[in-house]
């Protein structure tokens, strides 16, 4: 099944974008943002301490920046300001910072350079990386989990069809970024706590058959860039 295909049947899922509730987000006709980065360069000290000045982060539970696509950014900004997650800092930030602003500083953001892989903590247990390959480049038929690359890309650069259309946009590049964050956001789509746009429900059904084990793995992986 090619990638196109795959996408397709998954968006299946969500029906027609005229039925939407108003709570949810569906990203499927979004367009691109056109953000203007020089517009927040001095306003940076509400992001810098957690993400860095350059978008890469200090903190391993929070994501690098750099390097991912204005799109994914400023739609993950208007989940938080609309949608809202009263478990983290981030909702309540994002109350105070305006639509265009948004766009600025996913703008700001996407100027810089993903993060180079990095090595592991080596005072953490070791996951299993040739098992984290497998799963994020073949996934596992017989647990009914599929490949993470139809949507990320096999190099985890994000999506394969992402200069074609501004949707393809919001799938994330995942290469290099924190194994710690990434596990963490897995586990939150497998455990249904991230359901509020089209691309969370399809990560729920993605990740709904992963284990700890197996989501750990596929994180070390990706921070490490084991390709």
């Amino acid at each position: 099944m090619n990638v196109r295909l795959a996408c397709s049947l998954a968006l299946l899922l969500f029906g027609s974008p005229a039925v939407a509730a108003d709570d949810f987000i569906d990203l499927r006709s979004i367009r691109a943002v056109n953000g203007d980065p020089d517009a927040v360069r001095n306003k940076l000290e509400l992001c810098s301490a957690c993400h860095g000045a350059d978008g890469s982060s200090p903190v391993p539970m929070l994501p690098h920046l750099g390097g991912l696509s204005a799109e994914y950014q400023y739609w993950q900004l208007y989940e938080f300001k609309h949608a809202g997650r009263p478990e983290s800092p981030m909702t309540a930030i994002i109350q105070t910072i305006d639509e265009k602003d948004l766009a600025d500083y996913a703008a700001y953001y996407a100027s810089h350079p993903p993060p180079a892989p990095a090595p592991l903590d080596e005072s953490e247990p070791s996951p299993d990386l040739a098992r984290g390959g497998n799963l994020y480049l073949r996934g596992d038929p017989d647990a009914g989990v599929p490949p993470c690359q139809g949507c990320h890309g096999a190099n985890g650069e994000g999506h394969p069809l992402a200069a074609e259309s501004p949707y393809y946009r919001t799938y994330p590049r995942l290469r290099g970024q924190h194994a710690t964050y990434v596990a963490q956001r897995l586990r939150d789509f497998r455990d249904g706590k991230l359901g509020a746009s089209s691309n969370d429900r399809i990560m729920e059904s993605v990740a709904r058959d992963l284990s700890d084990a197996d989501i750990a793995a596929i994180a070390a992986w990706l921070q490490t860039g084991g390709y």
